[in-house]
């Protein structure tokens, strides 16, 4: 059976954080596969400094590159609106083998926001949920089953990642070079 990893977010920008948990979570629950799924509009954030979708998409396709365990999904994009996770599970779990395996990867500064998800308990039923650690994010109980990561802390932020851009200073090592070069190409940040 299959074993497939779902990592969504809004990607503004990807970063080597997201990719090292990714890699990870997936040689620590044996997944074969980790989907990256940028969202269109993300339910619980404010779309605040929100670079269009379609070129956050493209960076998570230049930064997956080279890895066969990653693979990108535009579905949240191509449906537009509002993206609620039990949406994108169903489409995924049509796409792919039905007797699959979903793992959902998510930050534990969700896991308290997790019981306002839309359809929380069909998503529950479809879906693993596995949490990894934030500094700075106090362990909260889940009132679902949710297995817990044991990741290297690698606290990247998107947002400060997007100050540095703006103040000139350099993000090498902090995204992958080839998503840096697409940034200041399209001059993003600034």
């Amino acid at each position: 059976m299959k074993r497939i990893g779902i990592l969504g977010g809004t990607f503004n920008p990807i970063h080597n954080g997201h990719l090292a948990i990714a890699q990870m979570v997936a040689e620590d629950f044996l997944l074969d596969k980790v989907i990256f799924v940028p969202s269109h509009v993300p339910p619980h954030k404010a779309a605040k400094n929100l670079i269009p979708a379609y070129q956050r998409l493209a960076m998570v396709n230049l930064a997956v590159k080279g890895n066969s365990l990653f693979t990108v999904s535009d579905c949240e994009i191509k449906r537009s609106g509002k993206s609620y996770s039990i949406d994108t599970v169903k489409f995924l779990k049509d796409q792919y083998n039905p007797g699959a395996k979903f793992f959902f990867i998510i930050g534990s500064d969700m896991l308290a926001k997790l019981h306002t998800w839309k359809e929380i308990s069909t998503l529950a039923s479809l879906v693993t949920f596995i949490v990894v650690s934030r500094r700075g994010v106090l362990n909260t109980r889940a009132k679902i089953k949710v297995l817990y990561a044991n990741t290297i802390d690698l606290e990247v932020s998107s947002t400060a990642l997007r100050t540095r851009l703006a103040s000139g200073k350099s993000v090498k090592y902090l995204l992958p070079d080839n998503v840096i070069a697409y940034i200041n190409k399209q001059k993003f940040y600034q």
